[in-house]
């Protein structure tokens, strides 16, 4: 099982995650490279056979487009060199916030980039804490979703801490939250807030017990990080010790690295699904990696082993 040679490439936004991915396969990035023309098209290519093999593409599709539209791309030039399977490995599923029609006249993004994913012929999808679940049943090909709790139980493990609470930073995060907070043994708390218009959140108010208590709030993303701060201060108010955040995604847009590095946030724990930008303050944030997880994953999927054993629940 598993003759045909296998190949891990990247494009140009996952490339640093990428070679981890690689690296702990003890294998190299496959070569490819993407041209750029003048009015801002591209062209990626691969730049050695890949007749026959099962080819693995990282990427994480966080805008711009062109993110999305390289890893497309790239999965069409595998069909067209003859590969055997083409998997793509997108650890952050960008344009999953749009998986349901939440008012009129709006596009299902999420089932539009899966549409796109199956028409460039994609075999299989890897990916890691989708914004909504059901997104796995946007597709009619396997969808191997992993969890970031892979990591971040461990490493919370190893803080310590004591008191410690798990807090959602809203109730959709509750059933996320719920899963650690059994896991670990310790209470939870979940934030409510009424929002005005989109990222901007009126009042919030706290259900659980807050007082002298060490929170870690989780999330799946951090975007403009405006939900994550209120919740941070509403926490810290309500007689918090401490403030942790964990939260798989960072994609970090806007404001956001002023307004965690101004919080009362301690420390924020996320991993590298997306690059941290440069020429930011880093100074509160801890990263950890998820290559361990994609490539041991990548080894299950290629040499037809079971996946489930990867998940602590």
């Amino acid at each position: 099982m598993g003759h045909h040679t296998l190949k891990i490439f990247a494009c140009r936004n996952s490339r640093p995650l990428g070679e981890m991915i690689a690296a702990r396969y003890r294998t190299t990035l496959g070569e490819s490279s993407c041209i750029n023309f003048n009015d801002g098209e591209f062209q990626p290519s691969f730049n050695e056979t890949i007749r026959g093999c099962t080819v693995f593409v990282v990427q994480s599709t966080n805008p711009p487009a062109d993110n999305l539209m390289e890893l497309l791309m790239m999965i069409d030039a595998a069909r067209r060199a003859s590969a055997h399977k083409v998997i793509a490995v997108i650890p952050y599923f960008g344009w999953a916030r749009q998986d349901r029609k939440d008012k009129p006249r709006v596009s299902i993004g999420a089932k539009l980039v899966a549409n796109l994913l199956t028409a460039a012929g994609v075999d299989r999808i890897m990916t890691m804490d989708l914004h909504a679940d059901q997104i796995q049943g946007f597709f009619d090909i396997p969808v191997d979703h992993l969890y970031a709790s892979k990591i971040f139980v461990p490493y919370l493990e190893r803080l310590n801490i004591d008191n410690l609470a798990i807090a959602a930073p809203d109730m959709g995060g509750a059933k996320r939250a719920s899963a650690y907070s059994k896991h670990l043994g310790v209470p939870m708390i979940v934030s409510h807030k009424q929002r005005e218009k989109p990222g901007e959140v009126a009042r919030m108010t706290a259900i659980g017990d807050v007082e002298g208590k060490n929170v870690v709030i989780l999330d799946d993303m951090i975007d403009t990080a405006g939900t994550l701060t209120l919740a941070a201060q509403m926490l810290s108010d309500r007689g918090a010790a401490s403030v942790r955040a964990v939260a798989t995604h960072p994609v970090l847009s806007g404001p956001a690295y002023d307004r965690i590095n101004d919080s009362v946030l301690q420390e924020v724990i996320i991993t590298d699904t997306i690059p941290l930008k440069e020429g930011e303050d880093h100074s509160k944030f801890t990263v950890l990696s998820v290559a361990d997880i994609f490539a041991e994953t990548i080894d299950r999927v290629y040499s037809y082993r079971e996946i489930s054993s990867q998940f602590i629940f």
